[in-house]
């Protein structure tokens, strides 16, 4: 799944892997010190060509002949060894026209016939652009942690009458782990303990707490809230939930294509053509010029070929790239690569999960329906039961008043799985689900078969005094977010979420989003994103933010992580990290996208313009090298002014 990330000591051919995070020779650029080790061949090929120059400038006596060489070609190896080698071994792959072979002829070339410091500078200019892309990629990247990481590290086993802390791989089947608040469960098993409440939203999308009870199965991945439970392993941990999930993320990360960056695409057309021509140039004059002498247009053809040389391309490319992630990050969004804010224009199909992607993930209180009693009223019996509860819902329902319920309850009891019975005010309260009040004979009010969110009943005094129904809040920006896609012209956007089916298609509906499915599993999400990828013509991309999501996320276009809250694993996995959590923010990523695209291909227009005109003059020997080198510099600079405006530009 990991690749070696091409840098300027390995200059591989220009593909990036979406998913790559490592160096295999020791770089790592997000380190200060590594990331100076990055500069220092450019450094010293800089600072050598500049007192080469100097010293030609002033004409010493020494420097001439051999010594004049030797120094040129110290300076040259340093930026120029690693693109020959990469060169030689793209020839040695069979693909002989690549930008390496074109920079090695030219270069060497230019040494050929005496022009060294030419030579130096052009292959110099070349180092510099792939270090602008290698900061724009790196600095994207940041130091995000591996994706294997998110596995738990330790697990409590019971051995021996004591509690020992080991690698959840060498725990067994049937033996028992112990899982203490706020920890994640290691391993699948079975609850022996006579109750637990988990957070399984990670993997399941679910976003309601889930009480589960004695014998219950636990999944590896889920987040114990309340007290110590204990577990019985039922799965090794290569078999758990977790696991497969991050196996899925692998395979669905090796069925994604790779991205090539345009200038390797571009250098296969384009180097082929100028090596021919420069063969042209030195050949053809042969059956047409009188005074025709082959070392005169050879001496041209070298020329040309210096030229031809693309570094403008080169360097333009990556700076206009560079201004989208530098605009990106500065509204919040991380973009992992280059390659993505490309992939990002071409995006006609948007999936998207609900829980903790377009709602906030909190409980908070909808609807309040008293029958009998004051709304204030009803409220404080409720709170005075649930003040004695530290479920997620009752800590919902005692935000209703922050001062506290004012009445105290007494003789609190649980109804395993049904609720809560107690005594306020002297009256018997129930509160819980409809099982609790059917089981004392308390008719409910038939509108609440109808409400799909999690709902409290209560009755008083054996009467049915009214309800409150909870559900998962909207983020802020969730509707005006569908409404800005449809405007970019992102027209088929689609919901998939572990949630309940009812809740998934009511928060659908709320969005005017068409095409909404619930009650799904990491597969079954995964299953519907491969079904729409059959058709070419949808570039998908996901936006999620649980472990659940990771493989989904690997196995679209582009996968888009909320990355405030969103699991490690979902950020890991995806190719655009939304750092504010707002949905909206996805909207700004594909106007940026568009732009640095418009930006890129104006400076492509811009570098293969000047060039053109300069290999024109180039062939008919009215222009030289410096020449060729400075028109580089002019259109770099160009391309740094035009991509600097996307650091301006207003993107709401």
């Amino acid at each position: 799944m990991k690749k070696k990330k091409r840098n300027l000591r390995d200059i591989k051919p220009h593909t990036e892997d979406k998913h790559n995070h490592s160096h295999d020779d020791g770089h790592n650029h997000g380190g200060e010190s590594s990331g100076f080790k990055t500069y220092v061949p450019a450094v010293i090929s800089f600072t050598m060509l500049i007192i080469g120059i100097a010293l030609d400038y002033f004409d010493t006596t020494f420097f001439k002949d051999w010594i004049r060489i030797i120094w040129y070609g110290i300076a040259y190896i340093p930026v120029g060894f690693p693109v020959v080698k990469a060169g030689w071994k793209s020839i040695k792959n069979g693909d002989v026209f690549t930008e390496f072979f074109l920079m090695s002829i030219a270069t060497v070339g230019a040494f050929a016939i005496g022009e060294y410091p030419e030579g130096v500078a052009v292959m110099l200019f070349y180092a510099v652009g792939e270090l602008f892309q290698d900061a724009a990629v790196n600095k994207a990247k940041g130091n995000i942690k591996a994706l294997l990481d998110v596995r738990p590290k330790e697990a409590n086993v019971f051995r021996n009458g004591d509690v020992k802390s080991v690698s959840p791989e060498t725990v067994t089947i049937g033996e028992k782990i112990q899982i203490r608040v706020g920890e994640k469960i290691p391993l699948d098993g079975v609850l022996i303990s006579e109750k637990g409440t988990l957070n399984t939203a990670a993997l399941t999308g679910e976003s309601k707490p889930d009480t589960i009870l004695k014998g219950a199965s636990v999944f590896a991945g889920s987040i114990n809230l309340e007290n110590v439970i204990e577990v019985e392993v039922t799965k090794e941990f290569k078999d758990s939930s977790i696991a497969r999930i991050l196996d899925l993320v692998q395979n669905a990360t090796a069925r994604k294509s790779k991205t090539e960056l345009f200038i390797r695409k571009f250098a296969r057309i384009y180097t082929p053509i100028v090596v021919y021509l420069a063969i042209a140039v030195t050949l053809i004059p042969y059956f047409f010029v009188d005074d025709y002498v082959f070392t005169d247009w050879l001496y041209r053809a070298l020329i040309f070929l210096v030229i031809s040389c693309p570094c403008a391309l080169v360097i333009s490319i990556p700076l206009g790239y560079f201004g989208g992630l530098g605009a990106a990050s500065k509204n919040g969004i991380l973009f992992k690569g280059a390659s993505f804010l490309d992939a990002m224009t071409k995006i006609n199909t948007l999936v998207m999960d609900k829980t903790g992607t377009v709602t906030k993930g909190v409980f908070k209180i909808k609807e309040i329906k008293a029958i009998g009693y004051a709304e204030k009223e009803f409220m404080k019996y409720l709170m005075a039961i649930e003040e004695q509860s530290t479920h997620p819902i009752a800590k919902a329902i005692l935000a209703y008043k922050e001062e506290g319920s004012e009445f105290s309850a007494s003789d609190v009891s649980e109804i395993a799985g049904k609720g809560l019975k107690g005594t306020v005010n002297g009256k018997t309260v129930l509160v819980g689900n409809k099982a609790l009040l059917t089981a004392h004979n308390i008719e409910v009010l038939a509108e609440t078969e109808t409400i799909v969110e999690s709902i409290v009943l209560v009755a008083i005094e054996n009467e049915f005094a009214g309800y409150v129904f909870i559900a998962d809040e909207l983020k802020d920006d969730a509707k005006e977010t569908i409404t800005a896609l449809q405007k970019v012209g992102i027209q088929n956007i689609m919901m998939l979420s572990g949630d309940k089916d009812a809740i998934t298609q009511k928060v659908a509906a709320e969005l005017h989003i068409a095409t909404a499915k619930g009650g799904l599993l990491p597969e079954d999400k995964l299953n519907e994103v491969e079904i729409l990828k059959k058709n070419p013509k949808n570039k998908i991309a996901f936006i999620g933010d649980g472990i659940n999501d990771a493989p989904v996320l690997a196995a679209s276009d582009v996968g888009i992580a909320m990355g405030g809250l969103g699991s490690d694993v979902a950020i890991e996995t995806a190719d655009v990290i939304i750092q504010t959590d707002q949905p909206s923010k996805v909207v700004k990523a594909i106007k940026i996208s568009r732009s640095t695209r418009k930006i890129v291909w104006q400076n492509i227009a811009l570098a293969f313009g000047v060039k053109m005109i300069v290999l024109i003059l180039g062939a008919g020997g009215m222009a030289t090298m410096w020449e060729a080198v400075f028109a580089d510099v002019g259109v770099a600079l160009l391309a740094i002014l035009n991509a600097v405006r996307l650091q301006k530009m207003s993107w709401d």
